[in-house]
């Protein structure tokens, strides 16, 4: 007989992690198995520790490097992310969150507890940071397994590792427990396994930390992933401007987007967050994107207006009621 859902949190690459299970009995495996993928992510991908593989290539700018598989994988999906957007998801603006002042783990660059965290910027912001991108000149070869990040590039994995991190470890837990699982990272969902009957009941809010009579949508996914993308959550002031940390690489600037908040849901979560982040950076050409992709998505403009595309459920009655 199939025990109770049970669910385990913990924090791990500077966010929450959240591990729900169909099978209370299994949650310690499903656990250990979470645990260790995201620590062997950590240690490929963090720009942040000085012994990954991620800061290695960078400090050996202009140089082939040989990386493990796990970076080698990680690349390879920030670079068919670039090229599924046109760019607009790009790994080479790096150097542009070190120019925005996103030079540290988020858990250092945060306001103190008890802070007012700044407002997201509006559209009529200007501020262009200059530094020097382009994801076709990052060079991977599948052969020797090495990667060749050209001088004055610095790679950053921020759009895309955490979302193929949330999904590696959905996998990795339904196979060490054998249940149905859902793994949250700071809110971007990947579900691996036999969902509950009722589906995984989700709430879609700016913040996934907020308490649930916060405004939003709960929703329910039996599979597949969901990511949320916001520009109004992870925030920061630098030399006097507000900033968040997705990127525009057409300008090297935090994107200036009419949306604050976009929510997709995909076949995994790193499509879904590929989705989330080009859509807030293409801004009013977003729906339309989403719409073609035939994405089900939710955004939410910069004065709380919420826009669907896609086959994403109508809301109850009661919710998104406030906006902000």
């Amino acid at each position: 007989m199939t025990s109770p859902l049970a669910q385990a949190s913990w924090r791990a690459l500077g966010t929450s992690v959240v591990l729900r299970s169909t099978d209370s009995a299994a949650l310690a495996s499903a656990r250990r198995a979470v645990e260790r993928e995201l620590a062997a992510v950590d240690l490929a991908c963090s720009r942040f520790r000085p012994d990954s593989e991620l800061v290695r290539c960078n400090q050996r700018a202009g140089r082939p490097v040989a990386v493990g598989a796990l970076l080698f994988e990680a690349l390879e999906l920030a670079l068919d992310a670039a090229r599924l957007t046109d760019g607009d998801v790009d790994p080479t603006v790096g150097r542009a969150l070190e120019l925005a002042g996103y030079d540290r783990d988020w858990s250092l660059l945060a306001p103190p507890r008890g802070e007012p965290v700044p407002h997201a910027p509006r559209p009529t912001a200007t501020l262009t940071l200059r530094a020097r991108s382009g994801w076709p000149t990052i060079e991977l070869d599948a052969t020797t397994r090495t990667v060749r990040v050209p001088s004055g590039i610095t790679l950053d994995l921020g759009a895309t590792a955490k979302a193929w991190a949330a999904d590696r470890s959905a996998a990795a837990a339904h196979e060490a427990s054998g249940c149905g699982v859902l793994v949250s990272l700071g809110g971007d969902i990947a579900t691996a396994g036999a969902a509950p009957a009722d589906g995984w009941r989700v709430r879609v809010t700016d913040d996934h930390r907020s308490d649930p009579s916060a405004p939003g949508q709960t929703i329910a996914i039996r599979c597949g992933g969901l990511a949320t993308s916001s520009t109004a959550v992870r925030r920061w002031s630098h030399a006097g401007h507000t900033m968040h940390h997705i990127i525009d690489p057409a300008t090297g600037a935090p994107a200036r987007s009419c949306w604050r908040t976009v929510s997709v849901a995909a076949a995994d979560c790193a499509q879904a967050n590929i989705a989330t982040t080009a859509a807030l950076v293409r801004s009013r050409d977003a729906l339309e994107w989403l719409d073609g992709l035939g994405l089900p998505a939710r955004l939410q403009d910069q004065d709380g207006r919420i826009e669907h595309s896609g086959e994403w459920p109508a809301p109850a009655r009661a919710e998104e009621r406030g906006g902000r």
